[in-house]
């Protein structure tokens, strides 16, 4: 069975090559020195390593103003132009009128469609069933289409048995601020859980937000330790991707530059690695081709 990961990172853009608004120059990350040997720039858009391709793919989607998660995330789960069918961008919830178009879809129920197994990889805690149970519904483009599609969503139990992932990797937000009794774990144990997962499904997604909320905050405290976890995290799945299909993939950009608060109109960040790679990084030039590029692979 071949597997594909998709890891989506909130709000990622590749920017100038500037250490004292980019991240990405400021500390030293594995991912660029030790794989890419560079970090990505607006000047150095593409690089190359092995099976390994990084390039920009476009989030503005030939609409005005600053790209938004509600409609970004749509565009790539569900294959469309979703700013360009409102007349804006939204967020960070999809806009109501999008969301049949999500259940009808998304790529989850299109890999089910032509009988794949798919997984969602992150848990949540007892606090989101409970959210969702009272009736409201203002949920990240993932969430909503596994619950329109019927995938499960994994729970603390999941989390506990090394089933699943939580959103920061380590599961060090659960210990500290949901008082869970987890161990915090590191982040190469994080993704051998989700090489694990992929083993058994054909499309396995994980998705992180913490790099979105980093951008807004700019210069917080956890950041240098919570990228660095994430540099662990996606080097460690970079060297050991083997036969499996990766790519990493974001709605817009952000982090890239801290000299503002909010996204950029930056080329959002795109990886991907293993088998496959330079077949989807061909045909991949904006946010919308992801899905499609996927799903090629397996029809």
């Amino acid at each position: 069975m071949h597997s594909t990961i998709l890891i989506f990172i909130d709000g990622v853009g590749i920017g100038e090559p500037d250490s004292k608004i980019n991240p990405f120059f400021k500390y030293g990350f594995k991912v660029f020195s030790r794989f890419f040997d560079q970090p990505p720039s607006l000047i150095n858009q593409r690089l190359q390593a092995d099976s390994a391709f990084l390039f920009p793919a476009d989030a503005c989607l030939g609409v005005e103003g600053l790209p938004q998660s509600g409609t970004g995330q749509t565009s790539i789960f569900c294959g469309i132009n979703a700013p360009e069918k409102i007349g804006k961008h939204f967020g960070p919830y999809p806009y109501s009128t999008l969301i049949p178009v999500i259940e009808k879809k998304n790529i989850f129920k299109e890999f089910l469609n032509i009988n794949k197994k798919v997984a969602f990889a992150n848990a949540y805690p007892s606090i989101f069933f409970d959210y969702v149970n009272s009736g409201r519904r203002r949920l990240s483009v993932t969430t909503l289409s596994c619950i329109l599609t019927g995938v499960r969503l994994r729970t603390s139990t999941d989390l506990r048995k090394g089933n699943a992932l939580s959103n920061e990797i380590d599961n060090k937000y659960w210990v500290t601020r949901l008082n869970y009794k987890l161990p915090v774990i590191k982040p190469e144990t994080a993704a051998k859980r989700l090489f694990r997962l992929s083993g058994k499904h054909h499309l396995t997604v994980f998705e992180y937000f913490i790099t979105d909320h980093l951008g807004h905050g700019r210069h917080k405290p956890e950041m240098s330790e919570r990228l660095h976890l994430l540099d662990d995290f996606i080097f460690y799945i970079l060297k050991n991707i083997g036969d499996k299909t990766l790519i990493i993939c974001s709605d817009h950009g952000n982090l890239e530059d801290l000299s503002v608060k909010t996204h950029t109109r930056n080329p959002a960040l795109t990886i991907t690695a293993g088998k496959y790679a330079g077949e989807l990084a061909k045909k991949i030039k904006s946010i919308k081709d992801i899905k499609k590029a996927i799903l090629g692979l397996y029809k």
